[in-house]
């Protein structure tokens, strides 16, 4: 080749490879571009100067969040206000992670062991006389009277789902309150009787499947089938679990599993994801049934449970790092992406990349902090930034609130109970694995988990 030609090729190679690399570091693994921080943004400064230990910083957030379901219960029932606006209108799946929370609190010194077990009975008494719907419990409940409150038109009765969370909760207390105290005998029987009567069979409308609602007004034309992967994989445990209205397997296998088609299997980051959404969706789906139920080691013939939901919460991290929609201060230590109060359209779902939920910039500090035992320092990382940066926004009498959004310069002034319990709760698996352990006591639940064909293998963190 003539050699003023082969400068020129070796110029025009150069600059294709500049080009090509410029680009593909603008890129993530979905092909949108990284528009990086957008400017102006509002300025971060760093309000509390003052360093505490982690330790002591994490027994901070447990203590002030626990007030939430311990200083603000609704009065008559010991329930939990499904939000801080909420008078008297209590949530089912709410209080049974504050229950959880309050576990937590005794095992921190925060509350008196006899204090939490007059309050469970509490609880357990209002439960046995509250409106029930072929076992199962409403979403919301006025706490004064018991009676169901309409979440929505037809959603007037049974909800599955919320009563699963609730169950999980009154297990767990169950299996904590362990003496021989008479009061504490009492706990446990009536925890059995509340749950052995949940008519989870009713619940599959003769099918291989669980439904969501069933309303006394409107039956089951909601229709809506509890199907994954989502948060609800509890439901088909304690399902299965059940000794008096138990379902089958293939109820688990085509109503949840859905024949397999719930498994996903592709890389997002560099990461498998086992199960769901591409990207993941909302990061309540690896908190909720996960209070109780230890993902360490957990396997079925469909995934890794350890893996799905720290996989999960690594690419919704990368996801907020890499920052492809360009949202206000979206980064390593600011990130967590999960259902929430909203600044444009009151509540929602979000999500990466619209899978599963939207995202317009919110993050939501239940979503990292949450997530602490499966990502310990990136978690850490952001709840001290959380902290330090936003507390003045951020900070109040319950500890974080809910959500906030810079590119709307908007924070929160809200508590909500399922965002909160999760909190506290998980927080405590990270610390000593308490919640993990109580739950998992119960022969009941490991016999609806060998009955689904889930083991469990050592765990490997």
């Amino acid at each position: 080749m003539d050699p003023k030609y082969q400068q020129i090729f070796k110029l025009a190679s150069g600059l294709f490879l500049i080009i090509f690399f410029i680009v593909s570091c603008q890129k993530d693994d979905s092909g949108d571009m990284d528009y990086g921080t957008p400017d102006p943004c509002p300025r971060l400064e760093r309000v509390i100067q003052e360093n505490i230990p982690v330790e002591e910083l994490l027994d901070k957030v447990q203590k002030y969040t626990l007030k939430y379901f311990w200083d603000f219960a609704e009065p008559n029932s010991g329930m939990a206000r499904e939000r801080n606006t909420s008078g008297n209108l209590v949530t089912t799946g709410g209080t049974g992670f504050g229950i959880m929370a309050m576990l937590a609190g005794i095992e921190r010194g925060f509350l008196q062991r006899e204090e939490v077990l007059e309050r469970l009975l509490q609880i357990t008494n209002f439960l046995e006389n509250a409106d029930r719907f072929h076992g199962a419990w409403s979403h919301w409940v006025n706490g004064t009277t018991g009676r169901a409150i309409a979440f929505s038109e037809k959603d007037n009765g049974g909800d599955l789902v919320e009563t699963a969370f609730l169950v999980q909760g009154l297990i767990a207390a169950r299996e904590y309150f362990d003496g021989n105290d008479p009061q504490e005998v009492f706990l446990r029987d009536k925890v059995d009787e509340l749950w052995h009567g949940v008519n989870w069979q009713w619940y599959t409308q003769g099918q291989n499947a669980l439904y969501w609602h069933w309303s006394p007004d409107y039956g089951f034309e909601m229709n809506m089938r509890i199907s994954g992967w989502n948060e609800a994989l509890i439901v088909y445990i304690l399902a299965a679990a059940s000794p008096t209205y138990p379902i089958t397997e293939e109820v688990y296998h085509q109503g949840w599993a859905r024949n397999g088609n719930m498994v996903n299997g592709n890389h997002y980051y560099y990461m498998e994801l086992p199960l769901g959404y591409h990207f993941g969706g909302p990061l309540f789906f690896a908190h909720y049934s996960f209070l109780g139920l230890d993902p360490r080691g957990l396997h079925d013939q469909y995934a890794d449970y350890w893996k799905q939901n720290t996989n999960h919460t690594l690419i919704n991290h990368e996801y907020c790092v890499r920052n492809p929609k360009g949202h206000c201060h979206y980064s390593d230590s600011i990130w967590g992406i999960t259902a929430s109060d909203d600044p444009l359209v009151g509540y929602q779902a979000h999500a990466p990349f619209g899978y599963g939920g939207q995202d317009n910039g919110t993050i939501t500090p239940t979503a990292a902090l949450s997530s602490m035992p499966y990502t310990p320092e990136q978690s850490i990382k952001a709840m001290e930034t959380f902290y330090y940066y936003l507390y003045d926004d951020l900070w109040g009498p319950y500890g974080f609130k809910d959500a906030f959004n810079f590119n709307e310069n908007w924070f929160a002034d809200s508590y909500l109970a399922i965002d909160q319990g999760p909190i506290v709760v998980m927080i405590e698996n990270y610390r000593s694995g308490l919640l993990w352990e109580v739950f998992m006591r119960n022969e009941e639940v490991n016999q609806g988990l060998e009955k689904l064909g889930f083991y469990y293998e050592e765990h490997m963190p």
